[in-house]
Formats: structure tokens, C-alpha cells, sequence
């Protein structure tokens, strides 16, 4: 909540709260003709209407309205400075009264506010926001018996089991693409796997790069990358060159046979 922007509407002016201050500080505006206690009525109600209480608004605004008073109170009083030399003995003698009894009342209430201080000062307020205003009772309608057992026959009703089957992931085997590049290195030397896997799915393509880390891991195949994020170059291992070979040759001996 900003101070300044509070809107006021008084008898001597109508408008927001700094324009007030502005006008008053250049002398535009007579204070004697402002009512304060209606201004700290405006702030009141604004602080219930946002049912919050905003401490940095308070303070600035009791040092805002502090000043306003003081600079009222100055201006009601007459000069204080009198000089009681240049007044007739009888003049001086009832301004001196006069300032007497005024600085009787200010001593006693000075002593009144002490006395008050001291008879409440084991007194403690509550610790925490309380509201503004009451909060107005809420008052229900007039209810038909009928629709309440609908609503709750229709609240008894067991929902429908909620299914997941759309959240399940599927994954092929690792044995199958195991299977498909052994048997692709049975016909080639070597052979790209982003060639390979170019036309599967995602999932299908994580398990294959699974399936390929198996051959490498089993010592079945070399893997080779020009680049981060180069094609993967995959071949038989040397190992697996020499009994392919072997396998061969075993073969054509046993036609030629």
C-alpha cells in the first residue's frame, strides 16, 4: 500500500494524500482548514478494505500525519515570542499568568500520561495480525433434500480404474539387435550404426547402442569415431576376424571335400 496515493475527499480539499502535502508545504493551502482526523479515518478504511496489515505503510504514514499536526498546532497558536518589555505592566502581568497557566496544564498532563504509562505497563497486546473488521456471516440458502441425495449418490458411484497403459515403454530385447549385427558382420567387414539404426524408433535406437556396448564389452567388435558425435564406425575385432576366417576356410574345404 502506498501512502501518497491515498485518495481523500475533505471539505477545504479533494484529491491523493502527496498532492496535499505538496500544497500545504508551498502555502497554497490553509492546514487550519484540513481535518486530520478525517484523513486518519480514509487511511483506517483503506487498511480494512485490503484486510491486511501493512506496518511499513502505517509508520510512514504516522510520520506524515505527525508532521501535519505539529505544523497545525503552530499555526493555531499565536506568536510565543512576545516581548513583555514593550507591554504595559498590566498586559504583562496577565501574559505572564497566562503562560503559567498554560505550562500548569501541559505539566499536568504530562503527569497524567506518566501515571497511565505506569498503571499499564504490565499490560501486553496479542502478538500477531488481527482483523480489521468482523467477517460477515455467511449464510447458506435454502437447500432441497432432493438434489443433496443426487449430489452424494453421484459422489458414492466407485470411479472407473484410471488405466496406464499409455505410460508403459516397451522395450525390444537386447538379444535381437545382438543378433542382427553378429549377423551383419558375418556378411561385411565393418558397417556404420547410424545407418543401421537410421529408421527406428528412439527406444529401439537406445537399446541397439546397448546391444552394440554388449558385442564391445564381450570382445566381438571394434568400435572407431572420427569426431564427437561422428558417425560410429563398427568391425570385427581381431579376434573375431581370425575365427570368421577360420570359419571360412573350414567351410570352402568342406564344399571343395
Amino acid at each position: 500500500m502506498v501512502v501518497h496515493e491515498l485518495d481523500l475527499d475533505l471539505d477545504a480539499f479533494e484529491g491523493p494524500f502527496d498532492l496535499l502535502l505538496t500544497l500545504v508545504l508551498r502555502e497554497e493551502l490553509d492546514l487550519a482548514d484540513v481535518d486530520v482526523a478525517r484523513i486518519v479515518l480514509a487511511f483506517v478504511e483503506r487498511l480494512a478494505e485490503r484486510r491486511e496489515l501493512d506496518l511499513e505503510a502505517c509508520g510512514e504514514f504516522l510520520v506524515l500525519t505527525s508532521a501535519l499536526l505539529e505544523l497545525k498546532a503552530r499555526g493555531l497558536f499565536g506568536d510565543e515570542e512576545a516581548d513583555l518589555a514593550d507591554l504595559e505592566p498590566e498586559e504583562a502581568a496577565e501574559e505572564l499568568a497566562r503562560r503559567l497557566a498554560e505550562y500548569r496544564r501541559i505539566k499536568e498532563a504530562a503527569a497524567w500520561l506518566s501515571e497511565r504509562l505506569d498503571r499499564e505497563a504490565d499490560r501486553f497486546f496479542r502478538l500477531g495480525a488481527s482483523p480489521l473488521a468482523p467477517e460477515p456471516a455467511r449464510r447458506l440458502a435454502a437447500q432441497e433434500p432432493e438434489t443433496l441425495r443426487r449430489a452424494l449418490r453421484r459422489l458414492a458411484v466407485e470411479p472407473p480404474a484410471v488405466s496406464l497403459a499409455h505410460l508403459e515403454l516397451r522395450f525390444p530385447p537386447v538379444e535381437r539387435f545382438v543378433e542382427r549385427f553378429r549377423a551383419l558382420l558375418e556378411r561385411r567387414d565393418r558397417f556404420v550404426f547410424d545407418t543401421e539404426v537410421a529408421g527406428l524408433t528412439r527406444v529401439e535406437q537406445a537399446v541397439a547402442l546397448l546391444a552394440l556396448l554388449e558385442l564391445r564389452k564381450a570382445g566381438s567388435i571394434a568400435l572407431a569415431q572420427a569426431a564427437p558425435f561422428a558417425p560410429i564406425q563398427v568391425a570385427r575385432s581381431e579376434e573375431e576376424t581370425r575365427t570368421h576366417d577360420e570359419r571360412r576356410v573350414s567351410r570352402w574345404n568342406a564344399r571343395s571335400a
